[in-house]
């Protein structure tokens, strides 16, 4: 049913499985009962791919392997491509000048992380959630019961200090938690209480203390990084576009994205 659907996929002469397009295609969205969607896609990704190792064997790459995780090698075929673009790939580091130019188009892009004071109730056990969005209603009703209400109803050892937490930076929480907190102006409480698996939160943000601009010396490496790896990921697509341009393929359609 497969092969009456989709044509075969044929690259510079290279007949390839469909096995390994279906494969391919569990890592593809596609809307609702438009597979097709994900299969072409799958395609493409797969077209591309056996461009790149064609070309490594060509240059005759010789693949070795490195860790790339927890116990998890690269394969082979991971090898190639890696080792192929190593040498094909080549960017220059961004001189000071052209860093600097990033830096001053806007320096309060680059700050130290923030501080949150912050407060919250913790609902847990059953009938949490019902619990959370009532004392959430009570609380936003009269912000000054925070307090009052966190000694009585909340489940986290905070509830002592009113539900008081302390400063917290980026990372010292719960990502869901930290979310909440980002969308939070000073002296706000969350309408909807936030679900965490320690239970639902009902979240004040006390105070916030933006970090301050870091000077260009303390990024400039970091920025320095990130526009190498910027440069270099446009460079790699480049070179895959050229082989694109001269390769000799049925069964893709690189227009689809």
């Amino acid at each position: 049913m497969t092969r009456a659907l989709f044509p075969d996929l044929v690259v510079n002469g290279e007949h390839v499985p469909q096995a390994a397009i279906a494969a391919e295609a569990q890592h593809h969205d596609a809307p609702k009962g438009k597979p097709g969607i994900a299969w072409r896609k799958a395609a493409n990704a797969v077209a591309m791919r056996t461009l790149l190792l064609q070309e490594a064997r060509r240059r005759g790459v010789d693949p070795q392997p490195q860790q790339v995780g927890q116990g998890r090698m690269e394969t082979d075929e991971e090898a190639l491509v890696r080792g192929l673009l190593d040498q094909a790939v080549e960017v220059e580091t961004p001189s000071k000048a052209e860093i600097r130019a990033i830096y001053e188009r806007d320096p309060s892009r680059f700050r130290a992380p923030p501080l949150w004071e912050v407060s919250h109730i913790l609902c847990a056990g059953e009938g949490a959630e019902e619990r959370a969005r009532a004392l959430a209603s009570e609380v936003i009703a009269n912000p000054k019961s925070f307090a009052r209400v966190a000694r009585r109803d909340s489940a986290c050892g905070s509830a002592g200090n009113g539900g008081a937490l302390g400063q917290l930076g980026p990372g010292d929480t719960l990502p869901e938690f930290e979310m909440a907190l980002r969308g939070l102006s000073e002296g706000d409480i969350t309408e909807q209480p936030i679900l965490s698996r320690h239970g639902w939160h009902i979240i004040r943000l006390d105070a916030v203390a933006e970090g301050r601009v870091l000077p260009f010396e303390a990024v400039a490496p970091r920025l320095s990084e990130a526009i190498e790896k910027r440069n270099w990921a446009r460079a790699a697509r480049a070179f895959a576009e050229g082989l694109m341009a001269e390769a000799d393929i049925a069964g893709a359609d690189f227009t689809v994205i």
